[in-house]
């Protein structure tokens, strides 16, 4: 790649490795007859949704914006090749202004609570909608993320097990308004924790299943790293299919776009302060902001571990945030002012995740395609930081 041929900051998702994920999901949904949808919170760069949506069965939204978005670029473009993609959505709490507008986007629509599902379901089902609840095996298989569990005590997502049934106990019809079952409980996971979950899933919720339509195991699954163990993945799908006669979703919107991205970033600055700082016109804070949530240690291309080279720096952000450091690496050689670095596995999460604190500009997006061109799709400027202020 031309380091040189974008702007930066600038986020550079290459078409050839997303297809490279896409086969490995495609080829999961062949040999088992699962639907796999793109979670478009993770990824979100609908340039690229008509490439995704000849490879999976469509995408899910975690609000109305983002199913609209699947509609417009995704729905609105397979079908103008004659091919049909599902749109699908799950939020904790569905508003009332926004539900007849996601009724006209969404084929399936899962609810967080049997109270919403008593709100919103029959009119969802009244339109021809798949109706389903979100369920909570209360199965914890994270480990130093409590952020992302969504099976911690007092989690809002999800009906557990004694809530479930004491919902059916206090309305008539309910188990019949729906179609199936969705849990989402990992995060960044193998098949071992997913196997795990699905036990207490069964334990729990097993006898409700038969009679349903289908299941859906959320997201998490990173099917597409290295060492993933897929041919349990498609024990776990076999499974619910033989034992209940289910289609079974999955939801990973990750493994989708994992390794497939770069954030190309300028040095701005050194300096020292008891040890070497470097700036970048990259800020944790605003373009990378997993690196302080997780916190996540971004891989750096010609880089190593602390010490591990001749020469160590602290790289931290321009924001005034004193936290707005994206970890310490080490080089062969000293950083120089206007020297660009690489950082890895940035398609996922931050691109969806960034903002303008501070009036940082947002990142510019481009497409390095298959012949190996780098085009950039997408620039930002002082309208959009403006546009979002009053």
């Amino acid at each position: 790649m031309d380091l040189n041929s974008v702007p930066t900051p600038c986020y550079v998702v290459d078409e050839t490795l997303i297809e490279r994920n896409l086969e490995v999901l495609r080829g999961v949904m062949r040999r088992t007859g699962a639907k796999i949808l793109l979670a478009q919170k993770a990824f979100s760069m609908y340039a690229l949704y008509p490439l995704i949506g000849k490879y999976l069965c469509g995408a899910t939204a975690s609000g109305l914006y983002e199913a609209r978005l699947c509609a417009e670029e995704m729905q609105r473009a397979l079908a103008a090749e004659g091919r049909r993609v599902e749109n699908h959505i799950f939020s904790p709490a569905y508003q009332e202004k926004e539900f007849e507008e996601i009724l006209r986007y969404c084929d399936h629509i899962v609810f967080n609570s049997w109270k919403q599902a008593d709100k919103f379901g029959p009119r969802a089902k009244a339109a021809g909608k798949s109706v389903g609840l979100r369920i909570n095996p209360e199965c914890s298989t994270q480990e130093g993320h409590a952020i992302y569990d969504p099976c911690a005590p007092g989690s809002r997502l999800g009906v557990t097990c004694e809530n479930f049934e004491k919902g059916l106990g206090c309305g008539e019809g309910r188990l019949s308004m729906l179609d199936g079952l969705h849990f989402h409980t990992l995060c960044e996971q193998n098949s071992d924790d997913l196997e795990r979950t699905l036990d207490a899933v069964e334990a729990k919720f097993g006898r409700y299943l038969r009679g349903m339509k289908w299941i859906n195991f959320g997201g998490g699954h990173h099917v597409t790293r290295p060492g993933y163990d897929i041919p349990r993945l498609e024990r776990c799908i076999r499974r619910c299919q033989e034992r209940y006669g289910l289609t079974v979703y999955l939801e990973p919107g990750e493994a989708v776009a994992l390794n497939a991205g770069f954030l190309v970033t300028t040095v701005l600055e050194t300096l020292q302060n008891g040890s070497d700082i470097a700036i970048l016109d990259a800020s944790a804070a605003c373009h990378m902001p997993d690196v302080l949530e997780m916190p996540y240690r971004p891989p750096l291309q010609r880089s190593g571990q602390p010490g591990e080279k001749a020469f160590t720096y602290r790289l931290g952000g321009p924001t005034c945030l004193a936290g707005d450091i994206i970890g310490e690496y080490s080089f062969d050689t000293p950083l120089r002012e206007g020297e660009r670095l690489v950082f890895e596995d940035m398609a996922v999460y931050s691109m969806v995740k960034n903002n303008t604190f501070n009036g940082m500009p947002l990142p510019a997006i481009a497409l390095r395609k298959k012949g190996g061109e780098c085009v950039v799709v997408r620039q930002f400027g002082y309208g959009d930081f403006k546009g979002r202020l009053s």
